[in-house]
């Protein structure tokens, strides 16, 4: 779905964080987070690699423009985050694209959460130190 400045937005979750991402074709590849680059953004290269590995696959790199607005969770949630969102929206650009991001893991949405911590306990599985006497 292509909006009326021709770009495609799609959401992805993680953990806490939200990514939503606005794919603009005919780009030069520059990837924009928070009104920041990604360079600046996201210091180390494992990150970086993690948000710009969905064109890598789908070789498409430096096609598009991505815009960025993150909030919640920490780093590795927000990237991962943007990786899923990133996703979305190439399939949203071309259907075709949906297998090889499925086959790599990238359409998924991870479901795993941080535990509730439990009243009596110090952290959510901890328990404080038992004592007999």
């Amino acid at each position: 779905m292509a909006t009326a400045l021709n770009q495609f937005i799609a959401v992805g979750r993680r953990k806490n964080a939200v990514a939503r991402v606005y794919l603009r074709p005919g780009g030069s590849g520059k990837v924009i987070i928070n009104k920041r680059e990604l360079s600046n953004y996201f210091p180390t290269i494992w990150r970086q690699i993690a948000v710009t590995s969905p064109f890598e696959i789908t070789e498409t790199v430096g096609q598009f423009d991505v815009l960025v607005n993150a909030h919640g969770g920490g780093m590795t949630g927000q990237a991962e985050a943007i990786r899923l969102g990133i996703s979305r929206a190439l399939v949203k650009s071309n259907e075709e694209l949906r297998k090889p991001l499925r086959d790599a893991g990238f359409m998924t949405r991870d479901p795993r959460m941080v535990e509730r911590k439990k009243y009596g306990q110090p952290k959510a599985r901890k328990r404080f130190q038992f004592s007999k006497r």
